[in-house]
């Protein structure tokens, strides 16, 4: 609802006409009143109510979207995000308001995330706890044999719980800015290379997927945290070792593209619909090709990726691999200068 002073752009002109138009009730009362005879202290007094009503009138309007957001906040406070004040003035306050709008948004965005978390967090945990507890109860009891497949059983899911904590308290530090990146030069080739043969002692190698590595040119140099550079291609890397298919082929390749450097990690699992691409970064969001994988992983490995390559000023993007299957591209600033 339009409110008589909307329209004007400036608070300071709103005060103006209010106290101009309370100056004009007083003198046309008080000439009106003497104009009919009236005595000079009734003239004034009703000029002097007239002009309250008018200001009151005017001013409630001018005043009421700070009243909303004193009452939002309130409702806030309580932890109800929903509360929206109304924005049709154009000046100061209006201004305020369209902001308190905005950051009503964005806390209800982070409450709504936090509630994810906690119920991913607890949905993850919970899994490889479960499968431990039943599988010690059954040694205990004497319904299963302790031998070494289910010992490695058990470490599997301890080494599980591991990663999900260590992903935990990557992201918890990465989104508090607590991990300063220490740039420097460095070789891309033989960076790549350890990431491979790193990736190939991960669980989710099984000794039979082709990790195939190429960088053009072989010097290529790239500024940037050759540790957490390495951090972002393990994490695309093991993803893509996840979801390929037994004997299939995994491609990293590296190459120059005007001031950037391009990584690209290319799979031939089942790929990632069009309508998920963006959605993939997201913590804990799995696509349904993900949840039926072999492992599944914790969702946070290509969360903490985009940190890491925002961090450095570059993209990070998945794009569908022709005829199957997905393609990671990291895109980093070659930083020559």
């Amino acid at each position: 609802m339009k409110r008589p002073l909307d329209r004007f752009g400036s608070l300071k002109i709103k005060l103006g006409i209010v106290i101009v138009a309370a100056v004009g009730v007083t003198v046309l009362v008080v000439l009106g009143g003497t104009w009919v005879g009236l005595p000079l202290v009734v003239c004034g007094i009703i000029a002097g109510l007239l002009s309250l009503g008018m200001i009151q009138l005017l001013a409630r309007g001018m005043t009421s979207p700070l009243r909303d957001m004193a009452s939002a906040t309130r409702a806030m406070a309580r932890g109800e995000y929903d509360r929206l004040v109304v924005e049709t003035s154009h000046d100061e306050v209006g201004e305020l308001a369209r902001a308190f709008n905005r950051m009503a948004a964005e806390l209800a965005e982070v409450d709504r995330m936090r509630k994810d978390l906690i119920a991913n967090v607890s949905h993850e945990l919970r899994t490889p706890l479960t499968a431990l507890q039943a599988t010690l109860e059954n040694i205990v009891d004497g319904v299963g044999p302790a031998d070494n497949t289910t010992l490695q059983t058990m470490l599997s899911q301890t080494q599980r719980l591991g990663r999900l904590v260590e992903q935990l308290l990557d992201l918890s530090r990465l989104e508090s800015g607590t991990v300063p990146l220490e740039l420097q030069p460095f070789a891309v080739k033989p960076m790549l290379e350890q990431t491979v043969r790193e990736s190939s002692l991960a669980p989710e190698y099984d000794g039979h997927i082709e990790v195939r590595l190429v960088v053009e040119p072989t010097d290529l140099v790239i500024v940037g945290d050759p540790e957490r550079v390495n951090q972002v291609v393990a994490n695309v890397v093991q993803n893509a070792l996840r979801h390929s298919p037994p004997d299939g082929t995994v491609d990293v390749i590296a190459r120059a593209n005007g001031e950037a450097v391009l990584i690209e990690v290319s799979d031939e699992g089942p790929g990632i619909p069009t309508e998920e691409a963006g959605r993939v970064f997201e913590r804990f969001y799995r696509s349904d090709h993900a949840r039926t994988s072999r492992d599944g992983g914790t969702g946070l490995g290509l969360a903490i990726a985009k940190w890491i390559v925002d961090m450095h000023g570059g993209e990070i993007r998945a794009e569908a691999r022709e005829p199957r299957g997905c393609r990671m591209v990291v895109s980093l600033p070659r930083n020559d200068a």
